[in-house]
């Protein structure tokens, strides 16, 4: 009797000590592959969504915020620091930015800053401040505070090439629990796997969250070289070889004086 009364007491713990989730977040994405050809000038995807509750449970009243975070292929970037010497622009010093990723937008129907406070955005990563980006700084590996020079220059640059972004229009809540999502996706994007997380936030607080992913490849004749070029390194370059020689030929056949 004591045993059971104890297993009781510990089964009623656990369920007060269990969060309560109402809300499960459903999302779809308008496209799910992207094929870049010679005639890509970029592409916007549509992220639709919407808010439910778990089964035999009802949504509270509750003023919803989301953080939608697409993060594509890691790659390993660096970043240089130039200054005037003896009148010629040298490169001084550098900064290495390790499996960071290659395309990054955060994208909000709000402001971040007044979406959660301060210690959440950190921890989550909301934001492109605080974003973790790990860098090598001596022998070290680390990321460093957001005004760090090295750190400012390369969320600026990958800005201006339109591969980073942070848009607070982004989300649009079509009535209070169903929303969509307006993905760019610029002309210089890189292939490779991309993944969507999405956060839902009610008083300051994560809800809850989900995650689907999307695809970036090459097609077309693009797609034959890049393979012929990976797979077939000698081939490739011996008939690029002839090529070469060909048109310079050729160009001095038609351009010929005699």
């Amino acid at each position: 009797m004591r045993h059971r009364a104890l297993i009781l007491a510990l089964a009623l713990t656990l369920g007060g000590v269990a969060p309560a989730m109402a809300e499960r977040l459903v999302v779809s994405l308008s496209n799910h592959r992207i094929a870049i050809t010679s005639s890509f000038v970029g592409d916007d995807l549509v992220l639709f969504g919407t808010i439910e509750p778990d089964p035999g449970k009802t949504l509270p009243q509750a003023n919803y915020n989301l953080v939608v975070t697409v993060s594509g292929p890691s790659q390993t970037l660096k970043t240089r620091r130039k200054e005037r010497v003896a009148g010629i622009w040298v490169n001084v010093d550098s900064r290495e930015f390790l499996r960071v990723p290659s395309y990054l937008a955060i994208l909000t129907n709000r402001p971040v800053e007044t979406i959660a406070p301060v210690d959440t955005r950190r921890s989550l990563q909301l934001g492109l401040d605080n974003f973790l980006l790990t860098q090598r700084v001596g022998g070290d590996f680390a990321d460093t505070v957001p005004d760090d020079p090295f750190r400012l220059a390369f969320v600026r640059l990958e800005t201006q090439h339109g591969l980073y972004r942070q848009d607070s229009t982004a989300v649009t809540f079509l009535t209070p629990t169903v929303f969509r999502v307006a993905i760019p996706i610029p002309s210089n994007v890189p292939t490779g796997n991309f993944n969507v997380d999405v956060k839902l936030f009610a008083n300051g607080a994560m809800v809850t969250r989900t995650g689907t992913a999307l695809e970036v490849i090459k097609a077309g004749f693009e797609q034959y070289v890049a393979d012929a070029a990976r797979d077939r390194g000698l081939l490739y370059g011996m008939v690029t070889a002839l090529m070469a020689l060909f048109i310079g030929w050729f160009g001095s056949v038609v351009f010929r004086r005699d």
